[in-house]
């Protein structure tokens, strides 16, 4: 699992299909905009963001964090896999093979 904030709605829609498309990810769920609050270049920053949870593989994620960090708009995207302790057997398979090459 892979948690990636976008600038809007357009760019978090562009790079998911991206994702899917490249099988690079069997699914991406886009959820609500949220307000983040960071500091970047030494000013704290506030800015409406939308997040995507990328559902990959581990085989797959050096190519997918390399494609999303390109296909980005941000200098420094936020791009942090979550390890999966467990999942149902069946779903893990899906994720395996929508993230494989055809």
């Amino acid at each position: 699992m892979v948690l990636c904030n976008c600038p809007d709605e357009a760019c978090a829609d562009r790079l998911a299909k991206g994702l899917i498309e490249a099988r690079l990810a069997a699914c991406v769920n886009r959820l609500a905009p949220v307000q983040s609050m960071y500091r970047w270049n030494e000013r704290i920053e506030i800015a409406t963001e939308v997040p995507l949870l990328i559902k990959t593989t581990a085989a797959r994620y050096p190519e997918m964090r390399d494609w999303l960090a390109a296909e980005h708009p941000y200098e420094v995207p936020e791009i942090i896999a979550l390890p999966l302790a467990a999942g149902l057997p069946a779903y893990l398979a899906w994720v395996g093979q929508e993230s494989t090459p055809a």
